[in-house]
């Protein structure tokens, strides 16, 4: 199985992940790195690391001074370059699946793209809305709502666009017992703290289960106790309410997992870590949690 490799930022940590951990995960899939001999070079050289001898790249224009720790409009743009590439391998069926190192976003506007992040990306190219889902096997939780202020969230909730998303969900990942966070404190208690569970929630929860003709989703659950047993997997109504249980608990081996599309994409569930770059101490176990996931899930 081929999995295209977006080498992300690399005025960051993504090379040296990548390098480091080329042993391990050759032996789930055969990795194509997008990055250009030249670039891959400067980089190994800087980390004074060897390149695997079947460290297979891809050309991607660019030619540029690595800066380590800078937020960089050139380092920006080849990271862009680099995803683009590995979608455009993915399409034209040249790999089977995405993994994506980080990128900066402030070096992305500083480059004059236009999105701000690889979801973004996705949606826009492949025309499909995009489910974020981050975890490790242990524990998945699925973001109904993402990068949009709270205040803003309860307008969100609406159960025609819950049902769709829960059977999207659903299709994406076949799990068998997925819990449906409620967004008030105590799920609202009655409708004493808030009404959304009781008009929306619930009954595309039922819904959505008589579509399926199954029993998948349960709740609306109490957000602050569903997290508890520290496993599972969970639909949150926001970004924090589903993010900051999840990365108390696991947020070394956690990944991003973008589903709903034509296809898999997975990627480390961290950021570029200018403060260490090319210091030689940054840790792969997201990144082989990230192709791992691909090599359980698309086999």
């Amino acid at each position: 199985m081929k999995v295209a490799i977006s080498i992300g930022d690399l005025n960051g940590i993504g090379l040296e992940i990548a390098l480091k951990a080329h042993e391990k995960i050759k032996k789930w899939v055969e990795p194509i790195y997008c990055i250009n001999r030249k670039m891959l070079e400067k980089g190994a050289k800087l980390l004074d690391y060897k390149i695997p001898k079947d460290f297979q790249t891809i050309e991607i224009e660019g030619d540029f001074e690595i800066k380590p720790g800078i937020i960089d409009a050139k380092s920006g743009e080849f990271s862009y370059k680099s995803f683009i590439k590995a979608i455009e391998l993915a399409k034209e069926k040249k790999a089977d699946a995405i993994t994506t190192l980080p990128i900066n976003k402030e070096a992305w506007a500083k480059a004059g793209i236009k999105y701000k992040g690889h979801t973004e990306v996705l949606r826009d190219i492949f025309k499909k809305n995009a489910i974020m889902m981050l975890g490790c096997e242990e524990l998945y939780v699925a973001l109904f709502t993402e990068h949009i202020p709270l205040k803003e969230v309860h307008e969100k909730i609406k159960k025609d666009d819950l049902i769709q998303f829960f059977i999207d969900f659903y299709k994406s990942t076949n799990f068998d017992e997925i819990g449906v966070l409620g967004l008030n404190p105590h799920a609202g208690d009655g409708g004493v703290l808030g009404d959304e569970e009781i008009k929306e929630i619930l009954p595309a929860i039922i819904e959505a289960n008589e579509m399926l003709d199954k029993n998948i989703f349960y709740g609306p659950l109490v957000p602050d106790i569903a997290f508890t047993s520290k496993k599972g997997r969970f639909i949150a109504m926001y970004h924090d309410q589903g993010l900051a249980p999840l990365k108390a608990l696991y947020f070394e081996q956690s990944i991003n997992v973008s589903l709903n599309l034509p296809v898999l994409r997975t990627s480390v569930d961290h950021g570029t870590a200018f403060d260490i770059a090319y210091k030689g101490i940054a840790k792969t176990l997201s990144y082989e949690n990230a192709i791992k996931y691909i090599f359980l899930h698309k086999n």
